[in-house]
């Protein structure tokens, strides 16, 4: 379990347990929540179509050996279910014609799919519907959360809100999931609060950051590192989690600000029909894009000027040397933000490299 995550779970489960303390653990079990949601934001917001039905780690088990969409899918049906018919004892936000929106074809929670039929499942929906339900069932929760009194803790469920559960056909009849109905009703109001308001969240979406992270690397397989603006994905600080910009799982930081999630200096070097911003001969006056930062990012436009002069086997040789004998994560930190001094500094890298060969 992501340690942050698992630390603020922690906190929370702690300050909610007493009274004087109950509204800040519930304020702090809302943040959590929100911080866990900007995640699965980033991963929608970002991924193709075709990453949401993938299944990278195979069938077997373990939560990441799902699929993006099928994460999704169960974590929040389960929240709507346990939220509204098991604790409100009212109408899910599912209700509300979601099933239609999402084009799922199952009103389940999905642990009676596996493998294949998961797949299937995930192909069938509708990502950008099923996000906004999720995000509708989260601040429908929030609200539940939010009005909960210290006393209400401790509030147990009886054999006719298991009837009720089982009446709503929600949960599949099927072993691999009825259990779900004992285990909600063998709790109490602040059992749910850990399974499924905040741990069961942290456990999917940890899988789903497994998978995305997967299905970048195997992107990445034989795709040229150096991406469009010159950086070296190899060294990137994202690299464990971007698919580079030559891919279309491309989550490089300035791409996701971009509009359709397309960086503009990759749109402008495929409408030119070139390799790179280091093709072009206007790289050094360049303001658009990624360069329009300015003494921001002008240490990536020295690696691209740097590769006009040397090509991209030099360039990729002098970065492994400088990442060998210096700790850093931008390219700033060592090139600084002049041009004229980064270029400067890096010829004096490269100059090292030839002397120590």
């Amino acid at each position: 379990m992501d340690k942050e995550w698992s630390k603020k779970n922690k906190e929370m489960q702690s300050l909610i347990a007493k009274e004087n303390t109950f509204s800040d653990g519930i304020k702090a079990l809302i943040e959590l929540r929100s911080n866990l949601f900007e995640q699965i934001t980033a991963i929608v917001n970002t991924f193709p179509a075709q990453a949401f039905y993938q299944m990278p780690f195979g069938s077997g088990e373990g939560n990441h050996c799902t699929s993006l969409a099928w994460s999704l899918w169960h974590v929040f049906r389960i929240e709507d279910i346990v939220a509204h018919t098991l604790i409100l004892q009212d109408k899910q936000i599912f209700e509300n014609g979601w099933q239609t929106k999402t084009q799922s074809p199952v009103i389940t929670t999905g642990n009676e799919l596996d493998g294949v039929a998961v797949a299937d499942f995930s192909k069938k929906l509708n990502i950008k519907a099923l996000y906004e339900y999720c995000k509708a069932v989260m601040d429908s929760t929030n609200t539940l959360l939010a009005g909960l009194k210290f006393s209400d803790l401790k509030k147990g469920f009886l054999a006719e809100d298991r009837e009720r559960l089982i009446a709503g056909k929600c949960v599949s009849t099927d072993e691999s999931a009825f259990w779900l109905i004992d285990y909600w009703c063998g709790k109490n109001i602040k059992g749910l609060i850990q399974m499924p308001f905040s741990r069961h969240w942290i456990m999917h979406v940890e899988a789903m950051r497994r998978i995305k992270n997967k299905l970048c690397q195997k992107a990445k397989k034989g795709v040229d590192q150096i991406a469009y603006c010159g950086l070296y994905c190899k060294h990137c600080f994202l690299t464990e989690w971007c698919g580079s910009c030559r891919t279309v799982y491309n989550t490089c930081s300035y791409a996701t600000e971009s509009p359709d999630g397309v960086c503009p200096n990759t749109a402008c070097c495929k409408q030119k029909g070139i390799d790179g911003c280091y093709e072009c001969e206007e790289l050094y006056n360049c303001h658009k894009g990624f360069y329009a930062l300015d003494e921001e990012t002008n240490a990536v436009r020295v690696l691209g000027l740097f590769i006009q002069k040397y090509g991209k086997k030099e360039f990729m040789k002098v970065m492994d040397f400088m990442h060998q004998n210096e700790k850093f994560q931008k390219v700033q930190d060592v090139l600084g933000c002049d041009i004229g001094e980064g270029l400067k500094r890096l010829e004096d890298w490269r100059k090292k490299m030839l002397n120590k060969d």
